[in-house]
């Protein structure tokens, strides 16, 4: 921690008063257990890894329950301690690391599927995706949507670190009015407030990396919980897989909750669908609801051949195939081969096609292309994740200018600030509004908001 934030008391002071003052809230201060809390998927990017790899809490904190939390935001607040909260830690860009050590509140013990009901679910921060799910299928509901990493992440990390995922090509992103009902946060000050945030209000919480306030509780929106199937078809030319994905995603009759592309040199990587994928041929992964399987059949009949097909099921010891599209496939290279990187882009919805195939050309073997089709602002896209060869920070700074200069948006995942990570490279104003209110000495999670100055 530096002595900017802590004031006049020195670091172990400031500390030392903290524990005292939470006295009863689990916690560890193992420097094992430390370090791997500290920690998220950040390796990803070789720029952060260079920047990250040091960065470390002095304690971590396990809240039970919202009382816990407030007793932790109010010791923080008072001995000036910095405070990162952490869900799931499955981000990519370094949310829960923290920048100036401090606190790392790990709400992992907050796990309570609060109520459910038609179309809405209440629960805390803490649990999983894929438990939240299970306990909901009975009455025939899931989750809207979902990252690649739903078996290990948390609701609360996916709201404050994610944007979309398994599900955005029928709901669009996070950041779609009525995608996050409402959240219940915790302030970081002297004497904690606690703040109920419903529809819009509740954006301020959206994708802000945990420094707008300490989620405790959140309504989400729920879907049907159809019977999907996991499909992959493979193809002898990308441009056609792209062609083909596009034609299921406009036919709004087919219900589908995943549509992936991947080129060929990428789709080689697949280990354990190699049987079913032919070398040198680019596949699209789908989930399709059953009752619409012939339909969806008829739409890529003579164009692409069915390598795969079976009910989706997400046992412990099964691979879903999700797995194998949004961030996990970089995941799946970098198993193999650490000299990858990645890129987040969104292409525009009115030239979508003739858009990817010039960015693909832009790079050849520097780049393996991967696509999910989304719904974003009402509009069918694409956004693209390609597996970059990396050389050199300039280089790949280079290539994000290129994609930009052919008219693609880039949520840069090579750094850790809300604004420059974001296509608009600024922040919200009502996030940073907020922030102002919720976080006065700036302790949560500092370093992240680049254009937030604390005022006390």
């Amino acid at each position: 921690m530096s002595d900017t934030i802590l004031g006049a008391a020195t670091r172990a002071d400031a500390i030392a008063a903290l524990l005292r003052d939470i006295e009863g809230v689990p916690l560890s201060v193992d420097p094992v257990a430390v370090k791997r809390k500290s920690r998220d998927y950040f390796w990803y990017s070789p720029v952060l890894n260079e920047q990250l790899a040091r960065k470390f809490a002095d304690v971590i904190v396990t809240p039970r329950d919202e009382a816990d939390v407030i007793k932790v935001a109010a010791a923080c607040a008072r001995h000036r301690v910095p405070l990162t909260p952490r869900g799931g830690g499955t981000g990519n860009y370094g949310q829960c690391v923290p920048m100036d050590g401090g606190v790392v509140l790990d709400m992992i013990n907050m796990t309570r599927v609060i109520s459910h009901g038609p179309g809405v679910v209440r629960v805390e921060p803490g649990a999983k995706l894929v438990d939240i799910d299970a306990e909901l299928k009975p009455s025939g509901w899931e989750l809207r949507m979902h990252p690649s990493t739903k078996r290990s992440a948390t609701i609360g990390g996916f709201v404050a670190g994610g944007s979309g995922g398994v599900g955005s090509v029928g709901y669009g992103g996070l950041r779609e009015p009525g995608n996050v009902l409402s959240a219940r946060v915790v302030t970081v000050e002297e004497k904690p407030r606690v703040i109920e945030l419903s529809a819009d209000a509740a954006q301020k919480i959206n994708r802000a990396y945990g420094t707008t306030g300490i989620i405790t509780q959140l309504d989400m929106p729920l879907a049907p919980a159809w019977e999907w199937m996991d499909v992959v078809v493979c193809f002898d030319d990308f441009m056609e897989a792209c062609r083909v994905a596009l034609d299921v995603a406009l036919a709004d009759g087919v219900v589908k909750k995943l549509l992936s592309v991947t080129e060929a040199s990428l789709a080689a990587h697949f280990t354990a669908l190699k049987p079913a994928i032919p070398d040198g041929q680019s596949a699209l992964i789908c989930m399709i609801a059953k009752p619409f399987i012939d339909c969806f059949e008829d739409i890529i009949r003579g164009r692409g051949r069915i390598v795969h097909r079976e009910p989706f099921h997400e046992e412990p010891s099964h691979t879903p195939l999700y797995e194998y599209t949004w961030n996990h496939t970089t995941l799946q290279v970098l198993k193999v081969d650490r000299g990858v990187t990645y890129l987040q882009c969104l292409f525009p919805h009115d030239r979508l096609l003739e858009s990817i195939a010039e960015t693909r050309a832009l790079l050849g073997d520097e780049q393996m292309q991967h696509l999910e089709f989304i719904r974003f602002g009402g509009r069918m896209t694409a956004s693209a994740l390609p597996v970059i060869r990396y050389t050199t920070a300039e280089r790949l700074n280079e290539i994000i200018r290129q994609y930009e200069d052919h008219g693609v948006f880039i949520a840069n995942p090579h750094v850790v600030t809300l604004e420059d990570g974001s296509r608009h490279k600024r922040a919200d104003a009502d996030q940073l509004g907020f922030k102002h209110d919720v976080d006065p000495f700036g302790l949560l999670n500092p370093g992240k908001m680049r254009t937030f100055t604390p005022r006390a």
